[in-house]
């Protein structure tokens, strides 16, 4: 398997749960990771770069004949309105989280059509799912990886793949900690979790484990999010009135 944006976060969440439970992993990233993982091979790349995406995976099968599950956790925080939005941070925005998605679909898919089977998981965002203050560049990258996940689903479960998303609520990351340890309303943030905290690297792993596996067989297109009741609905304290 292959995992984008393995060296810190949800990515190397997913490579360590993979890599317990005896897979063959590989994973990518822009950087080596900071601790290294017994058995798995890295290799330095871009999600942007189309080439060398190509190369990850032609090495894969080179080296192991098969590919059988991607996931796409290469992402980078970014945001504000509009009216002040520059347009090459928006466009950087959407060149990682969105089209970098593409690209990792795009060349694992030609190994698993070839097999007839594999399993394709994204990762978006809560923001993928609904808006939120600020979150323009960010919220509308994750809300196309969620629709283009969608679209995966549509065109290559006729030959035995499936294809699903993963919206992460607010997950304790080094990016989480470089955006949200900033804000006042941190704790506001946390308050619309409805288990009143934030989320762990390793849950949202334990999602894609099982969207990987076959206990999910029967299950391709959802955006499945992984946020706590985040998205549940909206949450104004009344709770704390009877519990």
């Amino acid at each position: 398997m292959h995992v984008t944006g393995a060296s810190s976060g949800i990515g190397e969440a997913c490579v360590a749960r993979f890599v317990a439970e005896g897979a063959t992993v590989i994973g990518s990233d822009v950087a080596e990771p900071e601790a290294g993982f017994a058995g798995v091979s890295f290799v330095q790349c871009d999600v942007r770069d189309a080439g060398g995406q190509q190369q990850v995976v032609e090495q894969i099968m080179a080296d192991h004949g098969q590919l059988d599950v991607l996931v796409t956790a290469a992402g980078v925080a970014s945001g504000g309105p509009v009216h002040s939005l520059d347009l090459e941070e928006w466009q950087r925005c959407q060149d990682i989280n969105l089209t970098g998605t593409m690209l990792s679909a795009k060349y694992a898919l030609g190994p698993m059509i070839a097999q007839k089977s594999g399993s394709i998981i994204t990762i978006a965002s809560v923001e993928g799912l609904e808006g939120c203050e600020g979150g323009s560049s960010y919220n509308a990258a994750k809300g196309g990886v969620v629709l283009l996940t969608k679209n995966l689903a549509n065109d290559y479960g006729v030959v035995g793949i499936r294809a699903n998303c993963i919206c992460p609520g607010f997950i304790k990351t080094p990016m989480f900690h470089s955006v949200v340890d900033q804000m006042p309303w941190a704790d506001e943030i946390r308050k619309q979790h409805k288990l009143r905290r934030f989320g762990e690297s390793s849950e949202v792993a334990g999602a894609a484990f099982f969207l990987a596996s076959d206990d999910s067989s029967f299950v391709t297109g959802i955006s499945l999010p992984v946020d706590g009741g985040y998205t549940a609905g909206h949450a104004y304290g009344l709770a704390e009135m009877w519990t």
